[in-house]
């Protein structure tokens, strides 16, 4: 299980640094804001989406920002909250890189698996979750609806 847990990781970052010019935490960041409803999400619930502290997020944030793919701003509910938010750079980023980042995925994890396998390990990641995160504070409110 390590080993998977660590491979599986370095080889998504390897393709999209190599294909995207994206490490697999900033697409995972880029990709939660592109589901989010009107391309905006707070940064403490983006941190939480990512499984990520705020320290680690505002780094990456910052990085992003410099390339044009998010803006921070202050949030409309709450000003002393700084929301990030996706650009159409961003957005067009994210949506090519998704190309690459799904074949890999697929290549690696799906097509490697039965059906049957598929639902086996659907089943086991959710109860393992479970335990990892009891009140499902990493997964996006947008998959309930």
């Amino acid at each position: 299980m390590v080993r998977l847990i660590t491979r599986l990781p370095a080889a998504l970052d390897a393709q999209l640094d190599r294909d995207s010019d994206l490490t697999f935490f900033e697409y995972h960041v880029l990709s939660m804001l592109s589901e989010a409803p009107g391309h905006v999400l707070r940064m403490s619930r983006l941190a939480q989406l990512a499984s990520a502290s705020l320290s680690r997020l505002s780094n990456v944030v910052k990085r992003l920002e410099s390339r044009g793919l998010l803006r921070r701003e202050p949030d409309p509910d709450d000003g002393r909250a700084t929301c990030a938010a996706l650009t159409d750079a961003g957005l067009l980023a994210v949506q090519e890189a998704s190309h690459g980042h799904v074949a890999i995925v697929r290549e690696l994890v799906i097509d490697a698996l039965t059906p049957a396998q598929l639902n086996q390990l659907h089943g086991a990641y959710e109860k393992i979750l479970s335990r990892l995160d009891p009140v499902a504070i990493t997964r996006p409110e947008w998959l309930d609806s």
